[in-house]
C-alpha cells in the first residue's frame, strides 16, 4: 500500500517503522521542523515516561536496544512533604516494574532515523491544508500527494480529524483543563535521582519532576491557569508554597518569565475512520491528561495494534474499523483514570491511609503472585489493556471494601507481608 502519515511525533514516526518494515510505501508529511536539527517543543512536555506498553512496541520494530541508553530509570516517587521531608513509594515489588524518563526529541530522532533506514520518507516543514477523503490525497503547502489511505498522527488539535469530519455524523468532545503547566529546570538532585519527584500542593499547586541523563531533572509546575499571569515574584511563590523546591531552582525567576504556559486537553472522538482512506491514532483520536503517564505509552501501543489490524484483516476499511473496535473502550478508560490519577498526585499522595493502601496492594501482590494485581502495575508495568485492569481492580477492591475495617485489615495484611520476608 501507499500510506501517507500526518504528524512525525511518537506515533507517527512508529507507525512508519512498523508499516516501512512490513515494506508498505510510507511518506510522513510533518508542518514543524526536523527535530534532528531543530530543538523546537513549542511548549510541549520536553520529558516522557516510557513504560511496558511503549517498551513493548519499541521492541517489536528492533529499537529499543538503541533507546534503552537516552533513558533514566524512575522506581518510584519520591514524595515531598510539607516539611521537607522526602518520602520514596517504589513502582512495584520487583526491579523490572520501573518506568524510564527519556527526552521526547531523543525518542524522536530515533525513530525518525529508524523509519528512514526501513524506507519511509519524511518531509518536514509540510503544513496539511486540505484533504481529499475520495481520493485520499493530501494537500499540503507545497504538492497534492495520492495515497491508498492516510493516517492521522498530528495530535490532539488535529487538521486531519478536522477535515475527516467535514460535513460527516462524527461525535467530538473536547475538554480543557483548568490547570496548565511550565517547565522549569532542576540542575540537580542530592537524593533519588531515579524518581519521580512529586511536590503535591492540593488546589495550590504541583510539581512533578523526570530526570535526565545529566543529573538534572525537568520539572513540570501545574497550577490553575489563571494563576500563571498574576504571579509577579516567582520565588516569593515558590517560597510559599514548595519551600524545599525553591533552592533546586537557581534560575526559576528567568525561566519562569520565559518559558510559555502549556494547555492540557482530553479528547474523545468516533468515528476514528473514514472508510479504508482515513484514520486516526494516538492523541489525534483520543488525548488525556498526563497524570498517568500514559499518553505516550497509549499512542505507541495504537501503532501496535493498528499494524496487527492491517496484516490480518482483508482490506483496509476493515483494519481501520476493527482497529477503533479494539481500542476506543481501552482508551476510554484511560481517560478516566488519567482524571482520576490527578487528584491522586495533588492531594492523596501525601495521605497515610492512601499511603497504607499503596502499600497493601504491594503487599498482596508479593503475597499472591498473579492472584493479586495492583491497578497501577496492570496499566504501567503490562499489556493488559486497559478496560480490563480497571474491571479486575475493582473485583480486587471489593474483596477488600472500602470502610475502615477494610483499612485496618490492609494494616495487618501489610503487617503480616512484612514478618514474612
Amino acid at each position: 500500500m501507499n500510506i501517507v502519515i500526518v504528524g512525525a511525533g511518537p506515533a507517527g514516526s512508529l507507525l512508519a517503522c512498523y508499516l516501512a518494515g512490513r515494506g508498505h510505501r510510507v511518506a510522513v508529511y510533518e508542518g514543524r521542523p526536523d527535530p534532528r536539527r531543530h530543538d523546537d517543543e513549542e511548549g510541549r512536555s520536553i520529558n516522557l515516561g516510557l513504560s511496558a506498553r511503549g517498551v513493548k512496541a519499541l521492541t517489536d520494530v528492533g529499537l529499543m536496544t538503541d533507546i534503552w541508553p537516552l533513558t533514566v530509570p524512575m522506581r518510584g516517587r519520591a514524595v515531598h512533604g510539607p516539611g521537607g521531608k522526602v518520602t520514596f513509594h517504589p513502582y512495584g515489588t520487583s526491579d523490572d516494574q520501573i518506568l524510564y524518563s527519556i527526552r521526547r526529541r531523543d525518542l524522536v530522532t530515533k525513530l525518525v532515523d529508524h523509519a528512514m533506514a526501513a524506507g519511509a520518507a519524511f518531509h518536514f516543514e509540510h503544513r496539511v491544508v486540505d484533504l481529499d477523503r475520495d481520493g485520499p490525497a493530501l494537500v499540503t503547502e507545497h504538492a497534492t500527494v495520492p495515497a491508498d489511505a492516510v493516517v492521522g498522527a498530528d495530535g490532539a488539535f488535529s487538521t486531519v480529524r478536522t477535515l475527516m469530519r467535514r460535513g460527516v455524523r462524527a461525535d467530538f468532545h473536547q475538554e480543557f483543563l483548568s490547570w496548565g503547566y511550565k517547565e522549569l529546570t532542576i540542575p540537580k538532585v542530592p537524593d533519588h535521582h531515579e524518581a519521580l519527584h512529586v511536590w503535591p500542593g492540593g488546589d495550590d499547586g504541583l510539581i512533578v519532576t523526570h530526570p535526565n541523563l545529566d543529573g538534572s531533572m525537568t520539572a513540570t509546575l501545574f497550577l490553575p491557569a489563571e494563576r500563571f499571569a498574576v504571579i509577579s515574584d516567582p520565588e516569593a511563590f515558590f517560597a510559599e508554597r514548595f519551600p524545599d523546591a525553591l533552592p533546586l531552582m537557581p534560575d526559576l525567576a528567568e525561566e519562569f518569565a520565559q518559558r510559555p504556559v502549556g494547555h492540557l486537553v482530553s479528547i474523545r472522538t468516533t468515528p476514528w475512520h473514514d472508510g479504508g482512506k482515513v484514520v486516526l491514532i494516538g492523541d489525534a483520536a483520543h488525548a488525556v491528561y498526563p497524570f498517568y503517564g500514559q499518553g505516550m505509552n497509549s499512542a505507541l501501543e495504537d501503532c501496535t495494534v493498528l499494524d496487527r489490524c492491517l496484516a490480518d484483516a482483508a482490506d483496509p476499511a476493515a483494519a481501520f474499523a476493527a482497529f477503533e473496535s479494539a481500542r476506543r473502550p481501552h482508551t476510554d478508560v484511560l481517560d478516566e483514570l488519567s482524571r482520576r490519577n490527578f487528584v491522586e498526585l495533588r492531594e492523596r499522595v501525601r495521605s497515610p491511609l492512601h499511603h497504607l493502601r499503596k502499600q497493601a496492594d504491594l503487599a498482596l501482590a508479593r503475597l499472591l503472585p498473579g492472584r493479586w494485581v495492583p491497578l497501577y502495575t496492570m496499566i504501567s508495568h503490562t499489556t493488559t489493556p486497559y478496560a480490563d485492569a480497571l474491571a479486575r481492580s475493582r473485583r480486587q477492591d471489593a474483596v477488600l471494601g472500602g470502610t475502615a475495617a477494610g483499612a485496618a485489615g490492609l494494616l495487618a495484611l501489610t503487617m503480616l507481608a512484612r514478618k514474612g520476608r
